[in-house]
């Protein structure tokens, strides 16, 4: 059960933000073999100058399309989160026409009772999820 989160800046339209959201949620659910229906996603939209996101000397042109996408999941193994950077980086190319260059992606791990669905209850922990 990933959150994703991203980050972009203003300007894509809804159709856009859609296509990013599906992409993205096709990569997930093919490497962290998660349930399509675990489909958790937040956009937050920024002005140009308030996300500022550079290259760490690596040469990568960054564009207005730049994604910062946080990942908050359950563990997963290095296999897994290298065939979602891929997977994810492919998808966005293809449906969204984004350069890999504008990708960045922080997976940030917690375990079953870092989540609550709903109802007060810690549902990994009750055995209401698995």
């Amino acid at each position: 059960m990933p959150l994703l989160k991203f980050d972009i800046i203003q300007g894509r339209s809804d159709a856009q933000v859609r296509t990013l959201l599906n992409a993205a949620h096709e990569a997930m659910v093919r490497a962290f073999e998660v349930p399509p229906s675990d489909r958790y996603q937040c956009v937050t939209q920024h002005r140009a100058g308030e996300l500022v996101l550079e290259d760490t000397g690596l040469g990568y042109p960054r564009s207005t399309d730049v994604v910062l996408l946080t990942v908050f999941s359950r563990k997963r193994t290095q296999e897994q989160k290298v065939a979602f950077y891929r997977l994810l980086a492919d998808r966005l190319q293809a449906d969204c026409g984004l350069s890999p260059d504008d990708l960045i992606v922080s997976v940030i791990e917690n375990a079953d009772a870092d989540w609550s669905f709903g109802r007060g209850r810690a549902q990994f922990l009750t055995g209401e999820l698995r």
